[in-house]
């Protein structure tokens, strides 16, 4: 019998990436979340969302765009084409956590995981274009993505961890609260799908399905969870100083005031001046740095020390095995 390894175990065999590259590897999966829902908005934002207007093909006889579909079709097949660079990140990211030594297995089951919502989100944006862009499987898309971001922000921070079980860094009810934005935050996003759902850039020219309400009364109550988010994102800053944190944990506190405050006037202003497309694209670039500023925070509330152990090889992953 001949054990025949896995290409990553071959791989994870002849290479040790360094934690520099390990975490190298991890942010760029960050980034290119962030960049891949910045995108898509700007398919939606130029009215690009039909410009291929079948999937898995661009059109019922090719593969790729053709000139008829014009700009239109540029525009919404290179946000296709980008998702094979969101992969190609998630890749690397993947092959550094399974090559580094010891293997961390927990590091490379998160890694997996982006693979997977990478994946399921392009059969759900494959599905809103079969459904001509029907308003909730779009939001869902928008949902999965800021899932993938979550999982990618919590991988890079792993990244810079050890494997030890977690330590709290401050009280329980700071935890807490911490949660709470959290929670707070994703109802956030949550209704601001509502808001795209039933504004009037719909993502293509033609007559598409919009969500069933008036788009300033769910505007409204994004603004109301905004301002709670707002609210709950002060109290975490005046409480991490009454119970002396950590200087990076309060950091975190603060910058994600920063982000919150650029995203509420931004927020304001596209709402007066009737939703403009470059300030709605800035709002979405803001809401990926606010979730990503959220789940920062919550992170640096607990420490996982980096153990000090001899390096020892990787463990293989079940191979196959063939006779002889």
């Amino acid at each position: 019998m001949v054990a025949v390894l896995t290409p990553l175990a071959l791989i994870a065999k002849r290479w040790t990436p360094t934690p520099r590259t390990l975490q190298r590897a991890a942010l760029s999966a960050v980034v290119m979340s962030v960049l891949i829902i910045v995108t898509g908005g700007a398919v939606r934002l130029t009215g690009s969302g039909l410009g291929c207007d079948t999937w898995p093909k661009c059109t019922s006889e090719s593969l790729i765009t053709t000139p008829e579909q014009g700009i239109h079709g540029l525009i919404e097949f290179g946000n296709r084409m980008l998702t094979y660079v969101l992969s190609a990140a998630v890749g690397w990211a993947i092959i550094a956590a399974r090559s580094t030594k010891p293997w961390r297995r927990g590091l490379t089951r998160t890694a997996w995981l982006m693979f997977w919502l990478v994946m399921s989100n392009a059969v759900l944006g494959g599905i809103s274009v079969l459904s001509g862009l029907n308003p909730w499987t779009v939001a869902g898309h928008f949902l999965a993505a800021n899932a993938l971001l979550a999982v990618a922000v919590i991988t890079w921070q792993r990244t810079r961890e050890g494997d030890a079980p977690p330590r709290p860094r401050v009280p329980g009810p700071v935890r807490k609260l911490s949660w709470a934005i959290v929670v707070a935050t994703v109802l956030l996003l949550v209704l601001g799908t509502s808001v795209t759902g039933s504004g009037k850039h719909a993502g293509d020219k033609s007559e598409v399905p919009r969500m069933p309400w008036d788009w300033t009364d769910a505007a409204h109550l994004h603004a109301v969870s905004a301002w709670v988010v707002c609210a709950l994102a002060i109290a975490m800053w005046f409480v991490l100083r009454m119970v002396d944190a950590p200087d990076d944990t309060r950091k975190r506190s603060r910058d994600l005031l920063i982000v919150l405050v650029a995203q509420g006037v931004v927020g304001y202003v596209q709402y007066f001046t009737h939703v403009p497309e470059l300030l709605v694209g800035l709002h979405m670039l803001l809401s990926s740095l606010m979730w990503i500023a959220v789940l920062r925070l919550a992170l640096s509330l607990r420490e996982r020390p980096v153990e000090e152990t001899p390096e020892v090889p990787a463990q293989p992953d079940a191979p196959l095995t063939t006779a002889v």
